[in-house]
């Protein structure tokens, strides 16, 4: 995966806020965690033109990032390697989304409720990912199920320590 990361970023960085992935060094360190993966589909030149990178726990799978090249954002390439990403699944899979309150978040939630995701509305926040940025106030969405308050307390407990490497205080 090491010798896509270059394409990997630059889609990283079109596709999200600075303040919802790491530095170029930090995204990058990533690749040696034993958990975190990265899938990618390529054009017909071999060029990386989409990815998902998660995190693979013994109970779920964690979605940290998911983009397609925005030049070809809306012909399927997504759908198509998340569905292939769920399908190679045994276990649940989650992921974060903004909350509902723009037409795009609206728009994306929507994307993933047709794949089979719910969106929970339990309090949640992303740890900054960057010195010197905000909490980061998201949903959570969850494939197959919605999620019990302990499964969710799990998952925040999990990502938390593990991706984010923080420990909860409660």
């Amino acid at each position: 995966m090491y010798n896509r990361f270059d394409e990997i970023y630059k889609i990283m960085e079109s596709s999200f806020p600075k303040s919802e992935f790491r530095t170029y060094d930090g995204q990058r360190a990533l690749l040696s965690s034993p958990y975190y993966r990265v899938l990618t589909e390529t054009d017909s030149n071999d060029k990386t033109i989409a990815f998902l990178a998660s995190w693979e726990f013994s109970s779920f799978r964690f979605v940290e990032h998911f983009a397609v090249d925005p030049t070809l954002r809306g012909g399927g390439t997504g759908g198509k390697l998340l569905n292939k990403y769920i399908s190679q699944s045994q276990i649940p899979v989650r992921l974060e989304v903004e909350p509902p309150e723009s037409d795009f978040a609206k728009r994306r939630i929507g994307f993933y409720e047709r794949l089979g995701f719910h969106l929970n509305s339990f309090d949640y926040v992303q740890p900054p990912l960057r010195e010197g940025q905000p909490l980061l106030p998201l949903n959570i969405m969850s494939y197959p199920d919605p999620l019990t308050e302990e499964e969710f307390a799990h998952f925040k407990e999990t990502v938390y320590s593990e991706v984010y490497k923080m420990n909860l205080l409660n």
